[in-house]
């Protein structure tokens, strides 16, 4: 079921994380999450118990022993914690009634599962032996090899949480099961447990075992006998007709105390009638599912309601196993096999063939119950009810209400167990729909952040970010930035002579080189107009170093510019690179497309000193080489020249940076 996949996931996100588990999931090839009710294939969980051993780096059973703790505390946080207290007051009788949970919990598991007649919950078995040493023999039956190690995972944790034992377990048998059929794997555990008192309790303990033991005294020595011999009178009257033998003081007083209001502290002795109070008839009545047979398996006694359904059990003295066929636990069908598992709820389910003709085509009837072995009669008393989990189920075997006795709970189950059926298929198709909602959530975050990328490429992001709340973005003025121009030498001419998809590719390859470099060197692109490409430093974020980033990234331009081919010659193309440094004024124009925009003076002189630029060279206006002449690079003087609208103009030429490699300028490793 996807509940055990679901506590994986859990353990692995909860422990090293939502990236381990993403890298587990996709070796694993699994989806990322599971529904509860629903059923998955054994391999899933086989493959990522794998993949967890080989990413973790950590063995399988120290994997499987884990998860096998952190299934308990996973288990009790799910809302199983005071179904599995209720268990056992002791570890031993907790194991003894785990198969019983693994039952009920297929009754609830299962129910969902009707509608798509998908296979039966297929739970582990448990079979606990005591020994004289006061440590126990577990039994570990299941179909899924290699799991075994989560077994002393989860009983280690139950046993500390419950009843404060920390326990050891180690494997002293694991063999093919022979008795079972199915030939199911069979673990056997040898469980050592040892008290842990801290010491404060151990010391609180065993000061008041003595108390105990000195009140006992003190309360014998402060009765008088006239006190006891009116108990011993009381208790006389009541008593000594079952059990005429002579008490002791305490002995009395505790018949007093049992008699009375007060709580009986030491242990519970039956009292048996000398003869069964009870005609056959009303006992067969009374209780109508119960079947009472011998060794041989030879019927001797059944109760009404399965005698109506099964009628060939009123031939007396007929074959058990002829009828019926044990469902769990998987034993053969002996006397012997039964004793062993004698603890365990056992699964009857009638033989086709055996049926009368009008149950041919109805679903076989289940019965679930108890054995007891009656040692003086050498014979085994099957008290059991019919195994029906909804009024569906009910009346395809065309039984009633009615068929099942007034005492037994299986009629408020049924009833209990239809509601519980709406409610479960509730929660299905909530859980159906919050993982499709979580799958499409999560796909529209992936839309979002590639949105996002898209428009953060075009804006500025916290301009577009103003922009995404609905907010004027006001135009800002930038006191000092350094602005670069770039364009293709003889751009024209090779337009001129080649198709236009290879202007396209060109112009592309181009682009995608300078594009990383802008990232590099942490300089923002403006646009691109034609082979025009322009970029500035120090906005939309001022930054004192604006002048170094961009002549670092003009120098990597020409470097990068060299790795373009010209179609028309083939040789690599060549750039002519201008740069300025001066005040300008920002901000987004136009709403159909909107654009982040640099205006002024500082704009066109940077313009210009590309225009008048010189192939392969980055020319610098005067303010750029004031910024630039104390900062680690090569500048040569180009002189007076006469620029276009701006009359003469003092200009330079960018050589190189002297404390950069090649490598730093291109942000190769």
């Amino acid at each position: 079921y996807g509940f055990i996949n679901t506590c994986l996931k859990s353990l692995v996100v909860e422990k090293y994380g939502e990236e381990t588990w993403e890298k587990l999931r996709l070796q694993a090839g699994v989806q990322d999450s599971f529904l509860t009710f629903e059923v998955y294939k054994d391999e899933i969980t086989m493959q990522l118990v794998d993949k967890a051993c080989k990413v973790l780096g950590v063995p399988a059973d120290i994997v499987l022993r884990e998860f096998g703790k952190y299934f308990f505390e996973f288990c009790k946080r799910s809302g199983y914690d005071h179904m599995l207290r209720t268990l056992g007051g002791n570890l031993y009788e907790f194991i003894e009634n785990l198969d019983a949970l693994h039952s009920y919990l297929s009754l609830s598991y299962q129910a969902s599962l009707i509608a798509t007649a998908e296979q039966e919950m297929n739970a582990p078995s448990f079979r606990v032996e005591k020994n004289e040493d006061g440590s126990m023999h577990l039994h570990y039956y299941s179909d899924r090899r290699g799991l075994c190690h989560i077994v002393p995972g989860i009983i280690g944790a139950a046993a500390l949480d419950f009843f404060n034992i920390e326990i050891s377990m180690k494997i002293v048998n694991q063999t093919e099961e022979e008795e079972r059929t199915g030939k199911k794997e069979h673990i056997v555990f040898l469980v050592t447990q040892n008290p842990l008192f801290p010491c404060k309790e151990r010391n609180e303990f065993s000061s008041s075992s003595q108390c105990l033991v000195d009140s006992e005294k003190q309360i014998e020595n402060q009765l008088n006998k006239e006190d006891l011999e009116k108990a011993k009178n009381v208790n006389g009257d009541r008593g000594n007709s079952v059990c005429p033998v002579k008490k002791s003081h305490w002995k009395t007083l505790r018949g007093i105390i049992t008699l009375g209001k007060g709580k009986l502290l030491r242990g519970f002795d039956p009292v048996y009638p000398k003869s069964l109070w009870i005609d056959t008839k009303t006992f067969c009545n009374g209780l109508p599912f119960h079947m009472v047979f011998d060794k041989e398996l030879k019927v001797k006694q059944a109760g009404v309601s399965i005698q109506k359904i099964v009628p060939g059990l009123q031939t007396m003295g007929i074959s058990l196993d002829q009828y019926f066929r044990i469902v769990h636990p998987e034993v053969p069908f002996t006397i012997s096999s039964i004793q062993k598992f004698i603890n365990s709820q056992f699964v009857f389910q009638t033989r086709r063939e055996m049926m009368p003709e009008s149950w041919r085509e109805r679903p076989m009837l289940e019965l679930r119950g108890q054995m007891m072995w009656m040692e003086p009669l050498q014979c085994m008393l099957y008290l059991c009810s019919p195994l029906l989990r909804s009024l569906h189920e009910l009346e395809e075997r065309q039984m009633h209400i009615a068929d099942i006795a007034p005492h037994d709970v299986t009629r408020d189950l049924i009833l209990l167990n239809q509601q519980r059926l709406a409610e479960m298929e509730l929660s299905s198709q909530l859980e159906r729909k919050k993982e499709e909602l979580r799958i499409l959530s999560k796909h529209l975050e992936e839309e979002k952040k590639k949105t996002e990328a898209l428009l953060y490429a075009m804006l500025p992001q916290h301009v577009a970010n103003q922009l995404k709340e609905g907010k004027r973005v006001e135009a800002g003025e930038f006191k000092e930035c350094t602005i670069l121009f770039s364009d293709v030498v003889t751009f024209t001419n090779i337009c001129a002579q080649c198709e236009p998809i290879q202007i396209v590719l060109m112009l592309n390859s181009m682009y995608l080189r300078f594009d990383r470099l802008t990232t590099v060197h942490d300089v923002y692109k403006v646009e691109t107009i034609g082979d025009a490409y322009m970029v500035v430093g120090g906005v939309p974020v001022p930054v004192p170093t604006h002048a170094e980033r961009v002549a670092n990234f003009a120098l990597g331009m020409i470097m990068a510019a060299k790795g373009v081919q010209n179609p028309v010659s083939g040789n690599p193309i060549q750039i002519r690179v201008g740069i300025h440094t001066g005040p300008v004024l920002a901000g987004v124009v136009g709403e159909k497309m909107p654009r982040y925009c640099l205006f002024g003076d500082t704009v066109n002189i940077a313009s210009r000193m590309e225009s008048h630029g010189v192939p392969s060279k980055i020319h610098l206006s005067s303010s750029a080489y004031q910024c630039l002449k104390y900062k680690n690079f090569e500048i040569t003087e180009r002189g007076e020249i006469e620029v276009k609208g701006k009359g003469k103009m003092h200009t330079y030429f960018l050589i190189r940076n002297k404390s950069a490699t090649e490598n730093e300028i291109m942000g190769r490793p």
